[in-house]
């Protein structure tokens, strides 16, 4: 039986860098994650048209920057010409990676099919000193990261609960679950854990929800407003 992370143990973890206080996604709010003391940032890793591996959560930049389009139709030359907000551009992996290296841990969240090998051989190739999750919503994407490497850590995201999350945690061989705050229950953190599963939620901003979230024996609590774990 996995063991329970007491409260004081749970992994704090920026939610696309400190999203709420600099802009998503960018390198200033993957500093201000830092800053904050985090364990963790996740991030969101999309492909340009020429094959960049660049950080958007959405398909497209009209949301984050004031560029339009879709990103799988821009070069990254155009993408990083763009405002993501405060002046901040969209960076790309690479310059993620060096950033956060020695400073704080990643969890790369695959957004689109096919990214894995590449996203993997970048995070080998930059030399990365810390702790790396990939995670995804898309869970043939994790069981490409498995192939590639059997000791990678995986978080299986779940926008809606399985039959049997615990069953197809394990069937992905995955490391950890991602279960969203309206789905979690104690006795399902319970269940993860028997099966030595570890268990962080998203996306948890209510000083309130926090509280709540805690007592249930979470390993990570993902949030916008960090500081306030």
């Amino acid at each position: 039986m996995a063991k329970e992370n007491p409260q004081r143990g749970i992994l704090r973890i920026g939610h696309r860098g400190a999203c709420g206080y600099r802009p998503e996604n960018t390198l200033a709010s993957i500093e201000h994650a830092i800053t904050l003391g985090c364990h963790f940032t996740e991030v969101d890793v999309q492909r340009t048209a020429d094959g960049a591996l660049v950080l958007l959560h959405d398909e497209q930049v009209n949301r984050t920057t004031n560029g339009r389009g879709h990103i799988a139709e821009l070069v990254l030359e155009d993408v990083q010409k763009l405002d993501a907000g405060s002046g901040q551009k969209v960076p790309t992996l690479e310059e993620t990676l060096a950033i956060a290296s020695g400073r704080i841990g990643l969890i790369l969240e695959l957004k689109m099919p096919g990214l894995t090998y590449d996203a993997c051989a970048t995070v080998r190739g930059s030399g990365f000193n810390g702790s790396v999750i990939y995670a995804s919503f898309l869970h043939e994407e994790l069981q490409h990261v498995r192939r590639i490497d059997p000791k990678a850590q995986t978080l299986a995201l779940f926008k809606r609960l399985p039959r049997d999350p615990v069953a197809t945690a394990i069937s992905l061989q995955a490391t950890h679950v991602g279960i969203r705050i309206d789905t979690v229950t104690k006795p399902l953190v319970h269940r993860l854990h028997d099966a030595r599963l570890l268990v962080f939620v998203y996306t948890v901003d209510n000083p309130a929800a926090i509280k709540r979230v805690k007592m249930l024996g979470v390993d990570g609590i993902i949030s916008d407003f960090p500081d306030r774990l």
